[in-house]
């Protein structure tokens, strides 16, 4: 898949004022400072599109881009902010599984993790939460320039490991790296194969 345009649409904590349900979207989400604006950006080629922060837990709303005028991409709220009280993270997690379980055009989650550092207690429990709500994703694996090769497949061989001790079937699980363009074309054709089933 080719991006030609990539455009801001608006940003919401409120599912009923979210852009109509008309074309197929993808929500990405993954703790705070996982690169998710910076994977965004590079996915879409616009450096600015997604704002990025030195500051964990900037994004604390539903964020819509429209893409190549035929999907929505979705910027969620990082989860795991240890700065934010525990009255705020509960108010996020009932807007997110709110907006999984009601927004009927979500296709897929794309579940950020960073691929320097073993499975996290946090990123598992959310990846269990998503197969109780029953809500298709996939696993995208940040910063693997910042790794050495052998490390990175130990890693996503112990998350597949740590994975298959709850789940008969793994999900799709892609390697990237914002800085290289590494995995742009994986996740953007794997986004235009299901866009064909929309």
């Amino acid at each position: 898949m080719i991006i030609r345009t990539a455009t801001f649409l608006q940003s919401n904590t409120k599912i009923d004022k979210l852009p109509s349900a008309n074309k197929p979207e993808y929500a990405f989400i993954g703790r705070s400072n996982v690169g998710k604006s910076s994977l965004i950006n590079m996915l879409t080629n616009k450096r600015q599109l997604a704002k990025t922060s030195s500051t964990p837990g900037k994004t604390i709303t539903i964020n819509h881009f429209l893409i190549n005028e035929e999907w929505y991409l979705v910027d969620l709220p990082g989860y795991g902010f240890a700065q934010r009280s525990k009255k705020d993270r509960e108010a996020w997690k009932v807007m997110l599984d709110n907006y999984i379980t009601n927004r009927k055009n979500l296709i897929s989650m794309f579940v950020l993790v960073d691929s320097r550092i073993e499975p996290q207690k946090i990123d598992l429990e959310f990846i269990n939460h998503l197969g109780e709500l029953q809500m298709p994703f996939g696993i995208i694996f940040t910063k693997i320039d910042k790794i050495k090769e052998s490390e990175l497949h130990r890693n996503v061989n112990i998350y597949k490991e740590r994975l298959s001790e709850e789940w008969e079937e793994l999900p799709p699980i892609f390697v990237t790296s914002s800085e290289k363009e590494i995995g742009k074309d994986d996740v953007l054709n794997y986004i235009e194969s299901l866009n064909k089933l929309f």
